[in-house]
């Protein structure tokens, strides 16, 4: 990494509207070069928002902003990353059917002539991905990468552009421990370069580890700014909700352990993923799968519920079905949230009726569908599910991300199944939607409902699930419960660094 010099940023009245709705408030603050600030708020705060704004993707309604002093207003994102500004999305930006490299420089293609420099680029490509520790060639195809992989290549194209001021949205939403230490050591090196960062997270010992101070933004406007060191997470959090906020994990309520199995699953394997798992679950108990990415947890439950082949008994209340399609999953009770919204869990570009009420047409269609009573039906779970909309006929992809995980949540909801698999339930949502969510599966529980919750949030599958499941490359390596059940021992299972009876 060259030396270089961060931006100095001032925002001054910020106001932006999407129609009538406006969704920010005259935001004034200002940021220092070469310091690295945490912006902290809950979804459909603003934050994203307003970063955009400063990366070009968007235009302010009113306000400006000033880098190094001189007002700028950028066209689009290429004039911002002219000046060193760069954004890395929270949601993936990647085109799948092209290469690592070809992702890398789309649209700032290195030539020879008239010819694109395909040696210079691949050069070039692996040396971002060393940058971030991607053991990757840059001649792989995206589409083959898993998740964090993704989330990997998104910060080495930003890299790649010689970003003197980088934003980075829920950047370790996706990666391992391990990974996301790699990706703090980084950003260390980049606050010796002067860089400016801005780090928007809901993970707040992440902002309490590497940032110098936090900005605060509640409903669309700037509510506080202070050094990390002088604030607790506690602190953070109540600024971001502007409330205390009790405990964050409800009580446990112990399940019945005389119940019979809602799912069991009797040596399951899904090729190149999964071998031999076995394991079940019943009525009332919320049984937690950690494991390293990669381990096969995702794979193996998209086997189970018919999304990709795989083979093994699946038994629901002790009588064996076949499942060969997520329709079959529905008929038998069963639903999946998968660790993609956007990708998998909703169909963004659709009105949020249809997303909520897709798995149930049946119970609509009269056999046409009957439009008022999914309207009703969108009513109710907006109410329910606190779904913060600025309007009932809004698209999906203008919630917030926290709003589309709960709205995601209230689709595979409406079915009423009685066996749900959440993967990742609360990956980039922010504290306040968390406390929300846990207290839901815990309400789900207590009507009755088998849960596995698949988490890469070791805390979170403590303080929610009654046991949990270890996976190691595709393998269940061992269940823990009660006092086993501490993040040192599901580390040591997940990675393997002491003995473990299979």
């Amino acid at each position: 990494m060259t030396a270089t010099t961060g931006l100095a940023v001032t925002f001054e009245g910020i106001v932006k509207r999407f129609g009538p709705v406006e969704v920010l408030h005259g935001v004034s603050f200002d940021l220092e070069p070469g310091k690295i600030y945490g912006l902290l708020g809950e979804n459909g705060a603003g934050k994203s928002t307003l970063m955009k704004i400063l990366s070009g993707y968007e235009q302010p309604s009113e306000g400006r902003v000033l880098i190094d002093g001189v007002p700028v207003a950028f066209a689009g994102s290429r004039e911002a990353e002219a000046k060193g500004i760069v954004l890395i999305h929270q949601e993936f930006n990647l085109a799948d059917d092209l290469t690592i490299a070809g992702n890398i420089f789309l649209g700032h293609e290195r030539r020879k002539g008239w010819l694109l420099d395909e040696d210079v680029m691949r050069h070039e490509a692996e040396a971002a991905l060393a940058q971030v520790g991607l053991a990757r060639t840059p001649d792989t195809p995206v589409r083959h990468l898993i998740v964090a992989e993704k989330q990997l290549v998104e910060i080495a194209k930003a890299l790649s552009r010689k970003a003197r001021l980088l934003i980075m949205d829920e950047p370790t939403a996706t990666l391992t421990p391990s990974e996301a230490g790699g990706l703090f050591r980084l950003i260390e090196r980049m606050r010796t370069e002067g860089i400016t960062v801005v780090y928007i997270s809901h993970k707040l010992d992440e902002v309490e580890r590497i940032t110098d101070e936090v900005i605060v933004m509640r409903d669309g406007r700037f509510v506080g700014r202070a050094p990390t060191a002088s604030l607790t997470r506690h602190a953070m959090a109540t600024m971001m909700v502007g409330r205390e906020i009790a405990d964050l994990f409800p009580e446990k309520i112990a399940a019945d352990p005389n119940l019979l199995p809602a799912l069991s699953v009797e040596k399951f394997s899904v090729p190149g993923w999964a071998s031999d798992i076995s394991f079940a679950v019943r009525p009332g108990e919320i049984l937690g799968f950690a494991g390293l990415v990669g381990a096969g947890r995702t794979e193996l439950f998209e086997g189970i519920l018919g999304l990709r082949p795989g083979s093994g008994t699946v038994k629901r209340d002790g009588k064996p079905i076949q499942l060969n399609s997520p329709r079959d999953a529905t008929r038998y009770g069963l639903a999946y949230l998968s660790e993609d919204r956007k990708g998998k869990g909703l169909h963004v570009d659709f009105p949020l009726r249809p997303n909520l009420t897709l798995m149930a047409l049946e119970r609509y269609a009269k056999p046409l569908l009957d439009h008022e009573a999914e309207q009703r039906a969108l009513e109710t779970a907006v109410s329910e599910f606190g779904i913060r909309a600025g309007s009932l006929g809004m698209k999906a992809a203008s919630l917030s991300g926290g709003n589309q995980q709960k709205l995601a949540l209230a689709k595979v909801l409406h079915p009423e199944p009685r066996v749900l698999v959440l993967d990742e339930p609360t990956r980039g949502v922010d504290v306040g939607a968390k406390h929300e969510i846990y207290f839901l599966i815990q309400k789900l529980a207590a009507q009755g409902l088998a849960l596995i919750v698949i988490s890469s949030e070791l805390i979170e599958l403590i303080g929610l699930a009654h046991r949990v499941a270890v996976m190691r490359e595709g393998r269940l390596v061992a269940t823990v419960e009660g006092d086993e059940m501490t993040e040192a021992t599901m580390i040591a299972h997940a990675t393997g660094t002491r003995h473990v009876a299979a």
